[in-house]
């Protein structure tokens, strides 16, 4: 008989069923075939390369989003720019006969929509206009420098004898101090029986902290060039004869008030020993006093005074980017810097 030999396999000393059940598991067994991946030769080499592809494409997706992203901002200027050219360029030109209206609303100050810059601006416009039959001013406001009202004031006198056009102010709520310094050079005033109008007097105020300093034992240390340098400094003391000082100024702006309302008003002011002392009426009051002519709204004056029912709007206003710049807070350090600048300015108010 011939005998047969059946060779094992060695090196493990387990039978052909062990050694095929670890097969398997090489086969299906994940960890098993990346360990037997990393070391087949050149495994490190693509690994940095699919690594340095990834940042690569990072990168370059970085760079779209940039690109994207300027180039959106280009174009929001450009919208931006557009819109404030085309605002300032914009208006009627030799239309068909109408009233032309400009806006006189809140504070009259330096820099807000009632200055005297975009006030100015928009008469000029309006009396240009060969279309405009007359210019009225709407007002609705407590007032605020005499500077930028005496400036508005002037170019009305001016620009009525240029194109010898007439204006009228018709006031809403409000027309007060530095407001009605501007309504005065109207031909006439138009009111509501329950607007507020009048307070023909000057002011100037602020704090004096002097007091509370020492009690808190906080010493000011105020260095001025100049006996009066810091004159009405809230810091500080204030003495008799800066007092003095600070009312002659006040007293004199005061007058130029009152020689502007009368040369306004003219026959038809009836003064009393009230009427410049600061107070304020109602509409039908203030007809009355003679510091104004009728009731009337701006449809009413458009209709029945100017013939001219059509309404145009030449009222300057800040651009769509003035009012973006404010919104996102680029503007916080003008209102600061303006808040100091007008603290201590007479102010019709």
């Amino acid at each position: 008989m011939t005998d047969t030999t059946r060779i094992e396999p060695t090196g493990s000393g387990k039978n052909p069923s062990q050694a095929t059940d670890l097969w398997a598991q090489a086969a299906t067994n994940p960890e098993a075939k990346v360990s037997d991946a990393s070391r087949e030769p050149g495994w490190e080499r693509a690994t940095l390369e699919k690594l340095a592809f990834a940042a690569l494409s990072e990168q370059r997706s970085a760079r779209r989003w940039k690109i994207f992203f300027r180039l959106t901002w280009i174009l929001l200027a450009l919208l931006l720019a557009w819109a404030a050219l085309y605002q300032s360029t914009a208006g009627p030109s030799k239309s068909a006969p109408h009233t032309a209206v400009v806006d006189i609303k809140g504070e009259i100050a330096s820099g807000a929509e009632a200055s005297a810059e975009l006030v100015v601006a928009a008469m000029r416009s309006a009396l240009e206009d060969e279309g405009s039959q007359a210019l009225v001013l709407l007002i609705n406001s407590p007032g605020g420098s005499p500077v930028q009202a005496g400036i508005i004031n002037d170019e009305i006198v001016r620009l009525k004898a240029k194109y010898n056009k007439p204006v009228y102010a018709v006031v809403e709520e409000t027309c007060a101090s530095a407001a009605y310094y501007i309504a005065a050079a109207a031909d006439e005033i138009f009111v509501d029986k329950a607007s507020i109008v009048g307070s023909i007097g000057v002011l100037m105020d602020g704090f004096g902290f002097t007091g509370t300093m020492e009690k808190l034992g906080v010493e000011r240390r105020l260095l001025t060039a100049g006996e009066n340098k810091g004159f009405l400094d809230p810091f500080s003391p204030q003495t008799e004869k800066q007092r003095a000082y600070a009312l002659t100024m006040l007293d004199q702006i005061h007058q130029q008030f009152i020689s502007v309302v009368k040369a306004g008003r003219g026959d038809r002011l009836k003064p009393t020993p009230e009427t410049f002392s600061g107070l304020f009426w109602t509409g039908q009051q203030a007809i009355e006093m003679g510091l104004a002519d009728k009731l009337g709204s701006l449809d009413f004056v458009a209709r029945e005074v100017v013939k001219a029912e059509d309404i145009i709007d030449y009222t300057r206003r800040e651009n769509v980017a003035e009012r973006l710049a404010k919104r996102f807070g680029a503007a916080m350090g003008v209102g600061a810097a303006k808040a100091l600048a007008t603290t201590a300015a007479p102010q019709l108010r």
